[in-house]
């Protein structure tokens, strides 16, 4: 009953003009440089966005334009830096329907029982460059937020964009994909990014 009830609600088409409204974010942002594990903005809960205005659309735009820079499915705020609560996406399912969006102040719905399929496909991060680790996540997610301008939204996820619905709410909370992994799996994770080049400008961390 739960489960009937979670796909009667109204979600938003984040499919309709997806190439068009990706682009036109792009074009008005500028790109900003991608913050790294160890930097403190990324490993703290971020404020709540309040105020839905001109600053906050600019912000996205940035986003977008860098989250296209550095080749990624997903960038939250706090991977160009910013201390708010507000991720975008451009990310194909696994059926390859392109979905793109913003979702402000996002909170990660609880499945019922019977949604927690999980997919154990490898995970990777913008934050933590050219590092790669299998992670077992639900290949369903909902997650309820605003958009731009305040409205309350639903956004519904299945495979590979399920995953990045929660990896860019986890990162909102102060958590990143190598917090669920065992100390042996991070070790591994920091291991690649060490011994790897980032193909895009990041943030260095203040030694």
């Amino acid at each position: 009953m739960a489960e009937q009830e979670t796909d009667e609600r109204e979600f938003i088409d984040d499919t309709q003009d997806a190439g068009e409204r990706e682009r036109a974010h792009r074009e008005r942002g500028t790109v900003r440089p991608i913050t790294v594990v160890g930097n403190p903005v990324l490993h703290r809960e971020c404020a709540d966005v309040t105020e839905f205005d001109e600053g906050l659309a600019a912000l996205v735009d940035d986003m977008f334009a860098s989250q296209r820079a550095a080749s990624g499915v997903g960038l939250a705020a706090n991977q160009v830096g910013v201390d708010l609560k507000v991720f975008v996406y451009d990310c194909e399912d696994d059926e390859g329907v392109r979905h793109v969006g913003v979702v402000c102040n996002p909170v990660l719905e609880e499945l019922p029982a019977e949604r927690r399929v999980l997919d154990d496909n490898n995970e990777g991060c913008l934050s933590v460059p050219t590092a790669y680790a299998e992670l077992a996540r639900p290949d369903y997610a909902v997650v309820r937020g605003q958009d731009t301008s305040g409205k309350p939204i639903l956004v519904r996820g299945t495979g590979y964009f399920a995953r990045c619905l929660q990896h860019e709410t986890d990162h909102l909370y102060g958590r990143l994909y190598l917090d669920r992994l065992s100390k042996r799996e991070r070790k591994n994770a920091l291991k690649q990014m060490a011994e790897g080049t980032p193909r895009y400008e990041t943030v260095p961390n203040e030694s």
